[in-house]
Formats: C-alpha cells, sequence, structure tokens
C-alpha cells in the first residue's frame, strides 16, 4: 500500500504517515519498495518481523481481553453485545 493510501485508511496527514512509516522502518518492521508502475511512489508492506509483533501483539489483546470477559456477568455481557452491534453499524456507514 503506498504512504499516501495508508494515511487516507488512518485518516491522518500525509506527512505524519511518512514519518510513521519511517520509524517503522528504522525498527524493520516494514519494508519499502519502488512502486511498479509509478516511480514517484513507493509501497509499503510488513516485514516478516513486522508480521510477527502484529501476530504476538493480537494474541496478547485476546488473552487479555477474554480473561476480562470472563468475569463479567451475564448482565454486562448482553449490554457489550448491544454495544458491538451498536459499534458495528457506525463503523460501517464510514465505509
Amino acid at each position: 500500500m503506498t504512504p499516501g493510501a495508508l494515511a487516507a485508511r488512518e485518516r491522518v496527514q500525509p506527512p505524519s504517515m511518512t514519518r510513521v512509516i519511517a520509524s517503522l522502518h528504522e525498527l524493520g518492521l516494514v519494508e519499502r519498495t519502488p512502486h511498479p508502475t509509478d516511480g514517484r511512489q513507493i509501497i509499503v508492506t510488513l516485514s516478516d518481523a513486522g508480521t510477527e509483533l502484529l501476530a504476538d501483539e493480537a494474541q496478547a489483546r485476546e488473552v487479555w481481553l477474554t480473561e476480562r470477559l470472563e468475569n463479567l456477568d451475564s448482565a454486562s455481557l448482553a449490554t457489550l453485545r448491544e454495544a458491538v452491534g451498536i459499534l458495528t453499524a457506525l463503523v460501517a456507514e464510514d465505509d
């Protein structure tokens, strides 16, 4: 994905995304390759290290959330289910 497309997707200004990409590249988490048809652009992809970090973080978040959800009563879980439906609808409106 190009830096401009990433910026639009994350709703940030392109210069901000460029700085983020540079930092991630320095950390070895993303790779930058020339755009195949536009010499002015680059394509940003996750490196193997970035993919591994993302997977590890996702698993840690899932464990954290599961532990907390297990402690909720049925009324609280029902409220959360309803809230998820509302939030999902709000996000879908933006797409």
